[in-house]
């Protein structure tokens, strides 16, 4: 492949999170029984008239603030005509010349999909529209169905500039601004519930080339691992074309997840004639100044500069920072645990290795989680004063995990205290040494690795509870004496 360039851009559909559609008040709502959220105006019934959703308006201008784009002064709604059973007026209210957002950037650094390096590198926003969504069709054998409830959601459309030249990329700049939606509370991106959609266009040309190869279009991919694989076989598979002479024509493809292949959908030869016009029954919309830096004055905190932050003034090593940022709600139960421990870095290790993985094993999200972030917290102030040690920490959490209980409530219940006091502890360093004479006598011939062996028996003695800094300092005086 290093005889071509790699040209990937992507289009992405990203639902805004509101209560209500974009032209009308019907719920935007997943999961409710098909078409029970319609009205007249989602179902393109002659002579309704649409209302915009200014909170929908408002997240798209935040979207585009939180992308680096500039805002337009002056904006407006399109019709874009065309006969599909998903658009019940045979038309959709999009934007088209006028979007709301232009010019942005999206940024990309770290480790790819498939692990290598991406460096820092800046992916351009071409644009960010808004328009309504269409219907959800359901293709069965012999049949096929359609559910309007998802007619007229508030739908962002993202279109990057074609600066992606690899899967990795491609999938890093997808994770980006899923995030970037995520945190400004803009979308929950869900992709299993079609609330983030990508279509991949690709196209290769020769190393150095000036001028784009053909492009072409995939569809309908539904995770980003999707985006990753068809772009993978997507950039061979032209590779091989080109290889063997052929010339590629325009057209758009499907992805089969099971295959791990594209297939042919149809050819496209010319753009599609939308024949948009301005959308006669909605106004202009007009942005001053003074309406953007309101905009910008509410703007929350991006993923990026969290992760920075975390790292400057939490403690944390960059690999930690990036775990706790890569969902909102994990940086968010870290920041709420933070107000009640100074150890942050003991927390974010605790969050990362105990509590990530348990709700994995459990298939449960950190929000359903029975640990709060302030038991978590009070755990980990457990363990540095030394009220219990990390051993018996992990059998406390696995406790609370299951029971949602307070680690204080179990340390007591279960008599799990620490022992720190030197007499006590002494008492156990003396039975361990009496009871092992053997050993004690190849420590003090020079076989100093034995001396792992009494710790290991003096807190069997203790069971668990020593104070491991304490077994360690009395145990050498007594075997050096």
């Amino acid at each position: 492949m290093s005889m071509y360039d790699v040209v990937i851009g992507l289009e992405v559909h990203v639902q805004v999170r509101t209560e209500s559609k974009m032209f009308c008040s019907c719920p935007n709502k997943y999961g409710a029984e098909p078409n029970t959220l319609v009205c007249p105006v989602c179902m393109g019934y002659p002579g309704v008239m649409p209302v915009p959703n200014r909170k929908a308006i408002e997240k798209t201008i935040m979207a585009g603030l939180m992308c680096s784009c500039s805002i337009a002064p002056y904006s407006k709604f399109d019709r874009k005509s065309y006969f599909y059973p998903d658009m019940p007026k045979n038309y959709q209210i999009s934007q088209y010349d006028l979007p709301f957002c232009l010019k942005g950037k999206v940024h990309i650094s770290g480790k790819g999909f498939s692990g290598e390096e991406l460096g820092d590198k800046e992916i351009g926003i071409t644009r960010i529209h808004l328009e309504e969504d269409v219907a959800k069709n359901t293709h069965l054998a012999g049949y096929s169905g359609i559910d309007f409830n998802r007619a007229g959601v508030p739908l962002m459309e993202i279109v990057s500039e074609p600066d992606m030249t690899t899967a990795d990329e491609a999938y890093a700049y997808l994770s980006a601004l899923k995030q970037i939606m995520q945190y400004a509370g803009i979308s929950d991106c869900d992709m299993e519930k079609g609330q983030m959609r990508c279509d991949v266009n690709i196209s290769l040309k020769p190393t150095g080339a000036v001028k784009f190869g053909t492009k072409i279009e995939i569809k309908n991919l539904n995770s980003f691992r999707s985006v990753h694989r068809s772009l993978l076989h997507e950039i061979k598979r032209q590779g091989k074309l080109l290889d063997e002479g052929k010339i590629l024509s325009q057209e758009t493809r499907g992805w089969n997840d099971d295959l791990g292949e594209t297939y042919l959908l149809r050819s496209k030869e010319n753009a599609h004639d939308y024949r948009y016009f301005p959308e006669p029954d909605l106004m202009p919309f007009k942005f001053t100044d003074s309406d953007i830096d309101a905009f910008k004055k509410g703007l929350p905190e991006l993923p990026e500069a969290k992760r920075e932050r975390f790292v400057s003034s939490m403690g944390l090593t960059t690999y930690d920072a990036h775990v706790l940022t890569l969902e909102k709600a994990y940086a968010d139960y870290f920041e709420e645990g933070v107000a009640f421990t100074k150890n942050t870095k003991q927390l974010a290790n605790w969050i990362i290795t105990e509590l990530l993985r348990e709700l994995s094993n459990a298939n449960v999200s950190i929000a359903e989680s029975k640990i709060r972030p302030k038991q978590l917290a009070e755990l980990v102030e457990l363990i540095s004063s030394g009220a219990v040690t990390g051993k018996t920490a992990k059998d406390v959490f696995t406790e609370m995990f299951q029971t949602g209980k307070d680690a204080q409530s179990i340390v007591k219940e279960k008599g799990l205290v620490q022992v720190t006091d030197s007499s006590e502890i002494e008492k156990f360093v003396t039975q361990a040494i009496e009871q092992n004479p053997s050993q004690a006598e190849q420590y003090r011939s020079g076989k100093t690795t034995v001396f792992q062996f009494f710790v290991g028996q003096v807190m069997k003695l203790s069971k668990g509870k020593a104070n491991p800094q304490i077994v360690q300092k009395l145990l050498k005086e007594k075997l050096d004496s």
